[in-house]
C-alpha cells in the first residue's frame, strides 16, 4: 500500500480507501440497496482494510440515515484503533431532518450537523470535512466562513469538497485566500475508466491549484466489475440491480471492459483489478474509494494496488476510453503554443 499527501498538506492517506456507504442501509429504500453490513461484519471488514495498510476511511452523514456514522465510530472503538492512526472523513449538506433548516450549507445547518456527526462517530474531530455538493441557496461565502470556523476550533482538521464543478471550486477558492479562510484541500468526484468526464476541467483545475483527488464509484456502481450483462444488468444481484448509479454510458463502459479483459486475463487478475489499476496509475488521483459489502470483494479491491499496468496497456486503455474531442478543448489544442 502507497500513501500519498492530501493535496498540498502534510497529511499522508492510503491510496485506497474504505468507503462505508454499505454500512447500516436498512432493510428498504436507496440504502438498503447499496448495502446493508451490520456491526460485525462491517468490524471484520475494517480490520481487513487496516491489516492491509489502508488507513482513510470515508463516509457522510447521509449515508444510510446516519447508522453508516455510528457503525464506523463503533467499529474503531471495537477494534481499539488508536485515534492516530486513521484518517477518517465525512460529509455534510444532504437532508438529515423534515425541517426547512436540516439540510444544505448553510452556516446554521453545517453547525448543527457536525456535532451529530461527532457524536455518531464518538470522535472529539473530524479529519477531513467535505461539503457533499454545491448549494445554490446559501452564499458560498458563507459556507466557507463556517468551515473556517470549524478549523479554528478544533473540531475539523481539514476541509473538502464533492461533486461541484471546476469554476465553483475556483471561485472557492480565490474567496477562501483572499478572507484568509481554511481552503478546500481535495475533491471527491466520480471517476473510472468508464467515465472521465472530469479530465475535461477538474483534472486541470486541480493539478493547477493544488487539490488532491478522492475517487468515489471507480468501477461505475459495479458495472465495471466485468460480471454484468450490460444492457441487462439489473437482472443480476449487484448494486446496479436496485441503484442503477451512476449514470454510465453503456456502451463507453462495453469497450472499456473489451479492452481491460485482456490484460486481465494475460495476468491472472479481475476485471475490477484493471480498473482500479488504471485509476492507480492516473497522476491527479490521490486515493480511490472502495466498498465492500464481502471480505472477498474488498481482497480482490485490495489486490489491485499490486497491478503494475505497462506504458503499452496503459496506452490501449486509454485508446479505448477516450473523450470525444469537445469545444473548447479542441481549440485549445490547435492554438496550443509549444516553441517561440
Amino acid at each position: 500500500m502507497r500513501y500519498k499527501p492530501l493535496g498540498r498538506t502534510g497529511l499522508y492517506v492510503s491510496e485506497l480507501c474504505l468507503g462505508t456507504m454499505t454500512f447500516g442501509g436498512g432493510t428498504e429504500g436507496m440504502w438498503a440497496s447499496i448495502g446493508n453490513l451490520q456491526q460485525g461484519d462491517v468490524d471484520r471488514l475494517l480490520r481487513q482494510s487496516l491489516d492491509a495498510g489502508i488507513n482513510f476511511l470515508d463516509t457522510a452523514d447521509v449515508y444510510g440515515e446516519g447508522r453508516s456514522e455510528q457503525i464506523t465510530g463503533q467499529a474503531i472503538r471495537n477494534l481499539g484503533i488508536a485515534r492516530d492512526e486513521i484518517v477518517v472523513a465525512t460529509k455534510v449538506m444532504g437532508r438529515m431532518g423534515q425541517g426547512p433548516n436540516q439540510l444544505g450549507l448553510s452556516r446554521y445547518h453545517i453547525m448543527e450537523a457536525v456535532k451529530a456527526s461527532l457524536a455518531r462517530l464518538g470522535l472529539d474531530h473530524i479529519d477531513l470535512y467535505q461539503v457533499h455538493g454545491f448549494d445554490a441557496t446559501t452564499p458560498i461565502e458563507e459556507t466557507l466562513e463556517a468551515l473556517d470556523t470549524l478549523v479554528r476550533h478544533g473540531h475539523v482538521r481539514y476541509v473538502g469538497v464533492s461533486n461541484w464543478a471546476a469554476w465553483q471550486i475556483a471561485k472557492a477558492l480565490g474567496i477562501s485566500e483572499r478572507r484568509g479562510l481554511a481552503s478546500f484541500v481535495s475533491l471527491q468526484a466520480y471517476y473510472s475508466i468508464a467515465g472521465r468526464d472530469l479530465e475535461r476541467e477538474l483534472v486541470p483545475m486541480m493539478q493547477s491549484e493544488g487539490l488532491g483527488l478522492m475517487v468515489w464509484s471507480p468501477l461505475a456502481g459495479g458495472l465495471l466489475s466485468g460480471k454484468f450483462d450490460i444492457g441487462n444488468e439489473k437482472s443480476g444481484e449487484g448494486r446496479r440491480a436496485g441503484f442503477d448509479f451512476p449514470p454510465v454510458d453503456r456502451d463507453r463502459a462495453r469497450g472499456a471492459i473489451d479492452a481491460m479483459r485482456p490484460i486481465a486475463e494475460a495476468r491472472g487478475v479481475s476485471v475490477a483489478q484493471v480498473a482500479l489499476a488504471w485509476l492507480l496509475h492516473q497522476p491527479a488521483v490521490t486515493s480511490v474509494i472502495v466498498g465492500a459489502k464481502r471480505a472477498d470483494q474488498l481482497t480482490d479491491n485490495i489486490a489491485s494496488t499490486q497491478v503494475a499496468l505497462s506504458a503499452d496497456e496503459l496506452a490501449a486503455l486509454g485508446a479505448a476510453s477516450a473523450l470525444p474531442s469537445e469545444y473548447p478543448g479542441w481549440m485549445f489544442d490547435r492554438q496550443s503554443v509549444t516553441s517561440r
